[in-house]
C-alpha cells in the first residue's frame, strides 16, 4: 500500500525514509529512482503507507491459510484478503508477509460511488475527523481507510 508524497524544501531521502519508517533504498526502488540526487523539492514520489499505525505484519508459515490467519487474530478473513490485495482462494506461500490489522480501529476498503459524506456517516463520525484520520483520500475503488474506534 502506497502514498503520493509531494518533496518538500530541505527532505533529502534519509529523512523522507525516516518519515514513512523505510529504507532510502525501498523508496528508491518503488519510484525507479537510481540517484539520489535525482529528488527535488516539489517533486511528488511514491511512499509505503504508515502501515505501523494501524497493522502489525504476519509472515506466512506452511500449512497457513487466509481463514485460519483471520481466526488466529480474530478478524474478517475477507477483509485480511483485501487488505492485503488478495482473493480468498489465492494461493500465499511460506515466508511471504501480509498484513494484520490492529485491534482498536475500523477498516474500510471505498467501493466505487463513495462519497466522503458516505463514508463517515458509515464510520459514524466527521468529515473533518475521517479526513484527520487519513493522511491523503482518494475515494477510488479498494482504497483503504482506517478510523480509531
Amino acid at each position: 500500500m502506497y502514498d503520493k508524497y509531494k518533496i518538500q524544501l530541505n527532505d533529502n531521502l534519509k529523512s523522507i525514509a525516516d518519515k514513512f519508517n523505510t529504507t532510502p533504498e525501498i523508496i528508491m526502488d518503488i519510484n525507479n529512482i537510481y540517484f539520489a540526487d535525482e529528488l527535488r523539492a516539489g517533486m511528488d514520489i511514491i511512499v509505503p503507507k504508515g502501515k505501523e499505525k494501524y497493522f502489525n505484519t504476519y509472515t506466512i508459515e506452511k500449512g497457513d491459510s487466509l481463514y485460519q490467519i483471520a481466526q488466529k487474530y480474530n478478524i474478517n478473513p475477507t477483509l485480511l484478503a483485501s487488505l492485503n490485495g488478495l482473493n480468498m482462494d489465492d494461493y500465499i506461500y511460506p515466508n511471504q508477509e501480509i498484513l494484520i490489522p490492529k485491534s482498536g480501529y475500523s477498516y474500510y476498503i471505498t467501493a466505487e460511488g463513495d462519497t466522503l459524506d458516505t463514508v463517515a456517516n458509515m464510520f459514524k463520525i466527521s468529515k473533518k475527523d475521517l479526513l484527520n484520520q487519513n493522511d491523503t483520500i482518494y475515494l477510488l475503488k479498494d482504497q483503504i481507510l482506517v478510523t480509531k474506534r
